[in-house]
């Protein structure tokens, strides 16, 4: 499923948890760890160390990315670590085009800074920017299952959200990979908005409604499934996509949330820029984005 997975790292406690993620998710699939820490010299408040800006920054890099390569290396994770100058966002996503990265692990803060950490961030530009699938791991304190379950991966519950756009075209089949990869159960919910549709949930046109979605998005990947040899479950909810989302999560015990980047015609904006970050910044265990092919 996966052969390079790379962690920007610059030692923080969300680097660390998600370091945790990240080799978990190493060793299930058989992978090399990539480990970057970015030398950023535009920081302002290191402008001024009199010459020695890059020197300070990649000896800061050096030490973060040896001491997460031996964790990785103690796990029995092939590793490779970088320290490398230039703007974060930018030169991750460079990376992962220079390395052939399938899939980048990246933590956020807690809930007192995640407005701040998620909208304009380094995470939330490499999600919109990056061309591989990004993993989103909550901070360990915001999550709602106790971190000696050790359920961080692999998985033994996938939830994808699909509403029949590109996005979640390419989420179902990441969704479905991974559940294939790692015996997991694929959870496939779609969620019934009135004030997207312009239905009225209590007509008969919900009920319409929810026999077309099972027969459009859920009867193509249960088929799919069957001849992977995966189990998969689907649901027909109404409401709001991340509360409904949320609560299934909390409801069914699911472990890995995978969503799309795209969402459909004419909602690109208000799927990207609310409902995919709004996850992110709510949803109790890791949140896997992926772009829809631009082929």
């Amino acid at each position: 499923m996966y052969d390079a997975i790379l962690l920007p790292t610059d030692g923080s406690d969300a680097a660390e948890t998600a370091l945790d993620t990240a080799v978990a998710a190493a060793a299930a699939h058989d992978a090399t760890l990539h480990v970057l820490y970015v030398a950023d010299t535009n920081q302002p408040s290191l402008s001024n160390v009199q010459g020695q800006v890059t020197d300070v920054l990649e000896g800061e890099g050096r030490d973060i990315v040896e001491e997460a390569g031996a964790r990785a290396r103690n796990a029995g994770v092939e590793t490779v670590e970088e320290v490398v100058q230039g703007g974060p966002s930018r030169t991750i996503c460079d990376y992962v085009d220079d390395r052939g990265i399938d899939l980048v692990v990246m933590g956020t803060r807690g809930s007192r800074d995640i407005e701040r950490i998620i909208l304009g961030s380094v995470t939330e530009r490499v999600v919109r920017n990056g061309s591989a699938p990004v993993l989103v791991v909550p901070p360990e304190s915001d999550r709602e299952y106790p971190p000696e379950s050790d359920r961080e991966y692999p998985p033994e519950s996938v939830l994808v959200g699909s509403d029949g756009s590109d996005g979640s075209g390419a989420a179902v089949d990441e969704g479905l990979g991974i559940a294939e990869a790692t015996g997991a159960t694929l959870h496939l919910v779609s969620v019934l908005e009135s004030n997207v549709l312009g239905i009225d949930l209590g007509s008969s046109q919900i009920e319409e409604a929810r026999e077309q979605r099972d027969e459009e998005l859920f009867a193509p990947v249960r088929e799919r499934a069957a001849d992977r040899g995966v189990a998969v479950e689907t649901a027909v909810e109404e409401g709001d996509v991340v509360e409904t989302l949320n609560e299934y999560v909390d409801e069914h015990g699911v472990d890995l949330l995978v969503v799309g980047t795209h969402g459909r015609t004419g909602l690109d904006k208000r799927i990207l820029g609310s409902v995919t970050e709004n996850l992110m910044r709510s949803v109790s265990v890791p949140v896997l984005s992926v772009r829809a092919s631009e082929a």
